[in-house]
């Protein structure tokens, strides 16, 4: 009896110890993540039935948060993009997708919802339509002006992406086809806690500072695993 009971014993406190030790590496990891300013989540958004660039099977996924009207994430295509693109995307270790946000309004909605009508009609059309308007973004000390225009959207895809069926294209941004797309991606921002454009999220991280292509860098390492 004596024996069992030192055996319950030796067992609850090893139990504590454990839970103790388990307690103080989650504080920790915390720590380090706050540090960092990297916010990690339990998920990576989903890519399910979005444009995607890269490897469809690559190890690491890539989602920015952007706005068309957004002059950062303008810029973050600028300098940012390209390098990702070349180290990682054409190489196949990175896959990429992009969510729309309207923190803009009327506008940022309004290229979204035609971006995802290029979207729906020609997956690899959408990509040279979504670089062109973010081209046609005017100098940021003028970009709260309004440029975003349907007309100035079907100039674009006309130009551009002579693929797509313009006059589709009118009807979807007339009569807001697409808009259960944008309000689907604009959800997932909420729950993803997007507060600010462009947020990139490598798998399940969110890089706390979209412009520090070290940063990212050891993320996207990370997640390769010495790949």
């Amino acid at each position: 009896m004596k024996k069992k009971k030192n055996l319950s014993k030796n067992l609850v406190i090893f139990t504590l110890v454990f839970l103790i030790l388990m307690i103080s590496l989650f504080i920790l990891n915390k720590a380090t993540d706050k540090s960092s300013g990297n916010i990690a989540f339990d998920n990576q958004p989903t890519l399910e039935n979005q444009p995607i660039l890269g490897k469809a099977d690559a190890k690491v996924s890539i989602v920015e948060f952007g706005d068309y009207k957004c002059p950062a994430c303008k810029a973050w295509g600028e300098q940012i993009f390209p390098r990702l693109t070349k180290d990682y995307i054409d190489t196949g270790k990175v896959k990429f997708s992009y969510r729309n946000v309207t923190f803009h309004g009327e506008e940022s909605k309004l290229a979204s919802i035609a971006a995802e009508s290029v979207f729906a009609q020609d997956p690899q059309a959408y990509w040279t339509f979504h670089k062109e308007v973010f081209k046609a973004q005017p100098p940021e000390q003028s970009h709260d002006d309004a440029w975003i225009t349907p007309e100035k959207l079907l100039g674009i895809a006309k130009s551009y992406t002579p693929q797509i069926d313009l006059k589709k294209l009118e009807e979807d941004i007339k009569n807001q086809t697409t808009l259960p797309q944008v309000n689907q991606d604009i959800s997932l921002g909420e729950e993803f806690n997007v507060q600010n454009t462009p947020s990139i999220i490598v798998n399940g991280t969110m890089v706390a500072n979209p412009f520090d292509y070290d940063n990212l860098v050891s993320i996207i390492e990370q997640g390769l695993g010495g790949q």
